[in-house]
């Protein structure tokens, strides 16, 4: 029988004053810039300007940021965060006369996501570019930037699971000694398994009909997150008094969205290919 797995990892790799890298920080980083090179390489063999990727990219790494920040402010601590803005948005805290840099301690998948879509629409409204295929792009790279801000939380020891007497239960020492489902490992593997499958998609035909694979990843995306959502705890005391956490409910329209999408390009596409040889076969 195998024992639960000790974590007592620091999550701050190195401290000056109030000022500290965390592992969270890094790994977050890092899943966006490997998902620029992700997407550097489909726009390089499209023949795609890297200018244009390069303003993009400045423009959703904003909306990721503010978009979670907020999310999570709205979302989940409004009450507090109402009557404190100017944390919403700036990465400290009054605390004992002085100011505390935090950093963003609390970001919400679902409102980085929304606000990163409102971001590529008006990139590619601005340049006249395909909002779809775009779409489809940034879906594939978004779902291996997703695995790493999950193994970002794990390093944090936070969004903890539900205690388990499985043997693949991990004790999270900087909070508790119960052995806990390791949502956070649950979730960062489903959505590298969504990312494997949405790159090997895009590598098909199907990247021709637009759009489909952006459906695909909000619709697999979501579904992943509304399942794992059973094996955590309650992130804010109110979920305890509703049938679904929030989580949960902010994932419901996004599945919704995704499989609406999805069957809607699909039908287009159908339609346009039904026009497209009813006039090759009268020519």
């Amino acid at each position: 029988m195998f024992e639960p797995i000790i974590w007592d990892v620091d999550p701050e790799i190195f401290r000056i004053g109030s000022f500290a890298i965390r592992y969270y920080s890094l790994l977050f980083a890092g899943g966006l810039v490997l998902g620029y090179h992700i997407v550097k390489k489909m726009y390089l063999r499209e023949g795609r300007s890297i200018e244009e990727l390069d303003r993009m990219t400045l423009y959703i790494f904003i909306a990721t940021v503010l978009g979670a920040r907020l999310g999570h402010c709205l979302f989940y601590e409004p009450e507090y965060y109402l009557s404190h803005p100017l944390e919403m948005i700036l990465p400290f805290t009054w605390k004992d006369g002085g100011f505390e840099f935090t950093g963003y301690q609390g970001l919400a998948s679902h409102g980085g996501i929304l606000a990163v879509f409102i971001a590529i629409w008006y990139h590619c409204r601005k340049t006249n570019t395909s909002f779809f295929n775009t779409l489809d792009k940034v879906s594939v790279a978004g779902a291996l930037a997703g695995c790493f801000i999950r193994l970002g939380n794990f390093m944090n020891s936070e969004i903890l699971g539900k205690a388990t007497n499985g043997e693949w239960g991990v004790i999270f020492q900087r909070v508790d000694n119960v052995p806990r489902h390791p949502a956070q490992l649950y979730e960062a593997l489903a959505y590298f398994l969504i990312f494997l499958l949405l790159n090997y998609l895009y590598k098909t035909d199907l990247k021709k009909k637009t759009g489909v694979i952006f459906g695909l990843f909000f619709t697999l995306l979501f579904i992943a997150r509304f399942i794992i959502e059973f094996f955590k705890i309650d992130q804010v005391p109110f979920e305890a008094n509703i049938p679904l956490n929030m989580g949960q409910w902010l994932s419901v329209p996004f599945i919704i969205a995704g499989v609406a999408v999805m069957v809607w390009r699909m039908m287009r596409w159908a339609r346009n290919s039904s026009t497209l040889g009813s006039i090759s076969k009268s020519g």
